[in-house]
């Protein structure tokens, strides 16, 4: 920040800060609120964002928030999914799931010992016309993401998982259910031996790291998202749901403060505190699946009907008038 201030001075340049979080608390996640390192880049950020000739952010309370403690006045931007956010057709989810089948197992046919062409977990190609169906018994297809931080405590949907598991042993009408949480990120590794831990029969949980390409089409492809991101600030909203909703999956995700300015509990998803509240809302949910006719096919529909603007129309609508408005100034 400091140093495009200070080229944006010696250029004559507009200075445009675009804020999706106070990266002062994100240090405080793992150094702790008062370390003098984190009070610093408080201070920096307070400072030299005060210096800006505009502003742009990510929420209505980040926007409140920046002129009540900062004294800066910003735009509200809201992040909009990448044009390859959408759902994924059938025949592109029968070769995704073809492939990742072939690196984890749990993607192939019941009873297969390898990757077979015609048929995976979820989908079933005709050998004469080429046409893919969905499977008729198929479980639910759960997505997630996460760069394993401090901020998703991914036990809080393992332990819903678990609760889930004991609602079909108890004799709950429910379908089996396949977790993918995807990405990288230092605490992975601690995630995969407690998953490696846990005895699920009626739910499988796998961990791939996918290229750029496929992951747009795995959301596309799944029956439902999980998010646990937990804001640093309170005041930025997880990019990971709006990719989700560019694709219509319905999200059930954890509770912070603005997080209500992007889901619409009972509308386009749920939001949930706890893992016991996840695992009632899986429970709700999934009863059922996978008939387009009850909560979840709502949801998706409601995210059909309420699609936005793309990213660059929203660019164009709320940026480029900053940017003109410098031009003619200077």
């Amino acid at each position: 920040m400091a140093v495009v201030w200070l080229v944006s001075v010696l250029r004559g340049s507009s200075f445009i800060i675009d804020w999706h979080n106070y990266g002062y608390t994100i240090m405080a996640l793992s150094l702790g609120p008062s370390h003098p390192l984190v009070l610093l880049a408080k201070w920096y950020e307070h400072v030299f964002g005060s210096l800006s000739n505009n502003n742009l952010c990510v929420t209505e309370a980040m926007r409140d928030d920046l002129r009540t403690n900062w004294t800066i006045r910003a735009t509200t931007l809201y992040d909009r999914p990448a044009s390859v956010f959408r759902e994924t057709p059938l025949d592109l989810q029968h070769q995704l799931f073809i492939r990742l089948a072939h690196t984890h197992p749990q993607f192939q046919e019941p009873g297969c010992e390898a990757a077979e062409p015609e048929k995976t977990l979820f989908t079933i190609q005709n050998r004469s016309d080429g046409v893919v169906s969905l499977r008729s018994g198929r479980p639910a297809l759960l997505v997630s993401s996460t760069s394993w931080t401090e901020d998703e405590d991914f036990s809080i949907l393992l332990r819903a998982l678990q609760e889930y598991e004991g609602f079909i042993r108890g004799g709950a009408s429910l379908p089996s259910v396949l977790c993918v949480i995807t990405g990288k990120g230092p605490q992975k590794a601690h995630y995969q031996r407690t998953m490696e831990a846990l005895h699920l029969d009626h739910v499988k949980i796998c961990t791939p790291w996918l290229q750029a390409e496929d992951y747009p089409l795995l959301l596309g492809s799944a029956d439902l998202g999980v998010c646990l991101h937990m804001s640093s600030s309170g005041l930025d909203l997880p990019m990971k749901v709006v990719d989700m909703f560019g694709c219509c999956l319905p999200v059930c995700a954890v509770s912070f403060q603005c997080l209500p300015e992007l889901v619409k509990d009972g509308e386009n998803g749920l939001i949930f505190r706890d893992s016991t509240e996840l695992a009632a809302q899986l429970q709700s949910l999934l009863s059922d699946f996978p008939s387009p006719e009850g909560r979840l096919g709502s949801f998706r529909r409601n995210l059909r009907s309420s699609r936005g603007q793309c990213w660059e129309e929203n660019w164009e609508q709320k940026v480029l008038p900053l940017l003109g408005a410098h031009t003619a100034h200077t």
